[in-house]
């Protein structure tokens, strides 16, 4: 075939292997997403025990989010820097170190630094780089691994949270945080699993050893799986300017300036300013609109029931070959749809009306889950995917240290949820809003641009960011033995000249 053609045993494998990855992944996310919420069964303990108020206790969990998303642009360092097992282990570690440390605090500050800084730097090292290597395993059925492992997130809160519960009442707040540090050693268990998966062809000639591989045009495509060079040691992407040496990039800031990622990073912040806001603030709304305490709390529950099914289902149907090339808009969908729902359930009041708004939101709020990532990686490509995912991380964390907390300063000042619900459900619509529009008339515009002709003017696009990188160097990671030849890194769709992977001349490739 020609030179951007596929060749038989390229890409992702799209299962073997990657199922393991793919369960792997599902307990991460979980451990990631529910594991701080799970924490807030304790507050009582701690509050009693420390003579604190409930602020200044529930800032553990806060900071456990703060590491889990602000610390994304470390996380793509490391993994960049020494590979996703490598970095997955250490945060396995860090995460059941901050636990096990927590359970013998004295003070609150104690537990800030470790339940707090040091649980969610762990459970970050884990997060981030299972995400890179699920893009690894999967792309033709990458949407429904994505949704399949976003499930893990409602699943392991309603695990957690009443596993917490039984422990405080059977070892006290100590007991219990020391046998869930023990339980968060299975991200380590979790980290070992990814194992990087063999890169296909045979390996590019040389003239000579001192010779360096020729030059070839770096570009992988909009829809590649993430994180395809997240495991490939001494491997370089060779697109240097005639006469340059290679340099090495371990976070890409460059990615800012990719208008894909600019319209994404701008979504998810406006999107996380008003997305967690209802979930937090439904169990005290119902309670103050009359509703008993044991049927308030089942709210939550009918949340999560709904969130596990609607997740892996949207996974899905986005995989779907008609809508997979459309899913950025099938995301906008699943934001205007949430936001609507937080909009139209402003004056509910009823106990009827509050059950058929957790069954909307969570429907609309699992599409979310499912999608979120998913459309990052059909944005930047499997190149930039690692960097642009710390970064959108950051851009997240500063959205949710404003949102959340600004609604319950309104709350204490207004007395009124009814406001918060409609500043909630108009951020998250209006973040629908501006992702389709920005899709329709920048991104769709830019795409349309026969190749070899730029916008004057305009900020490229991400295959034409993509392949401005200079000569990145990919990250040093395990590779299997029997696999030690390169890894390419096909690009569905694009144009024909193709990313080509080489060896870098004095690199190993052996395994770990």
């Amino acid at each position: 075939m020609g030179a951007g053609g596929p060749r038989r045993g390229e890409g992702p494998p799209d299962g073997g292997w990657g199922w393991a990855v793919l369960g792997a992944c599902f307990v991460v996310t979980g451990f990631a997403y529910g594991f701080p919420k799970a924490v807030s069964v304790f507050f009582r303990a701690l509050m009693r025990d420390f003579g604190a108020g409930y602020s200044d206790t529930a800032w553990v969990s806060s900071i456990m989010l703060a590491m889990l998303y602000g610390t994304g642009p470390v996380s793509s360092i490391l993994v960049t820097r020494f590979g996703c097992r490598p970095v997955m282990l250490v945060g396995g570690l860090l995460a059941s170190a901050g636990m096990v440390l927590a359970s013998f605090a004295t003070r609150l500050l104690e537990l800030y630094l470790t339940a707090g800084v040091l649980t969610g730097l762990g459970l970050a090292l884990n997060f981030q780089p299972s995400l890179i290597m699920l893009g690894l395993y999967f792309e033709r059925r990458r949407p429904l691994a994505n949704g399949l492992a976003a499930a893990g997130s409602p699943v392991f809160l309603s695990a957690l949270s009443p596993l917490g519960q039984q422990l405080l009442e059977h070892f006290g707040w100590r007991g219990g945080f020391l046998l869930l540090g023990g339980l968060l050693l299975h991200c380590c268990a979790c980290g070992a699993v990814m194992r990087p998966p063999p890169g296909p062809g045979p390996r590019p000639r040389r003239d000579s050893a001192d010779d360096p591989p020729a030059d070839a045009d770096a570009e992988a495509g909009a829809g590649a799986g993430a994180g395809a060079d997240a495991e490939r040691p001494g491997l370089r992407l060779r697109e240097a300017p005639p006469g340059g040496r290679p340099r090495r990039r371990l976070l890409d800031v460059a990615v800012c300036a990719d208008r894909a990622f600019a319209v994404y990073a701008l979504t998810k912040f406006l999107m996380a300013l008003g997305l967690f806001v209802p979930a937090i603030l439904l169990v005290n709304y119902a309670k103050d609109a009359g509703v008993p305490d044991a049927d308030a709390a089942f709210l939550l529950s009918v949340v999560g029931f709904v969130d596990i099914v609607a997740r892996p289902a949207c996974g899905a149907l986005a995989g779907l070959a008609r809508l997979r090339p459309h899913v950025a808009y099938l995301f906008s969908l699943a934001l205007v749809a949430n936001g609507l729902t937080d909009l139209s359930s402003a004056r509910a009041r009823s106990y009827g009306a509050l059950v058929a708004f957790c069954v909307a939101f969570g429907l609309s709020y699992g599409m979310v889950g499912a999608l979120q990532f998913e459309v990052l990686m059909a944005a930047v490509g499997s190149l930039r995917f690692p960097s642009a995912l710390g970064l959108v991380l950051l851009v997240e964390a500063v959205a949710v240290l404003i949102g959340p907390p600004s609604a319950g300063r309104l709350v204490d000042a207004l007395k009124n949820y009814e406001i918060i619900f409609y500043l909630a459900g108009s951020e998250v619509a209006l973040a629908g809003i501006f992702m389709a529009v920005a899709t329709k008339c920048c991104l769709r515009r830019s795409r349309d641009t026969p190749p070899g002709q730029v916008a004057e003017g305009g900020a490229s696009d991400t295959e034409d960011a993509e392949a401005e990188v200079d000569s990145e160097a990919l990250p040093t990671g395990a590779e299997e033995p029997g696999s030690r030849e390169p890894l390419e890194v096909p690009s569905p769709g694009a144009r024909p000249a193709e990313a080509e992977v080489e060896a870098g001349p004095g690199r190993d490739t052996k395994s770990v």
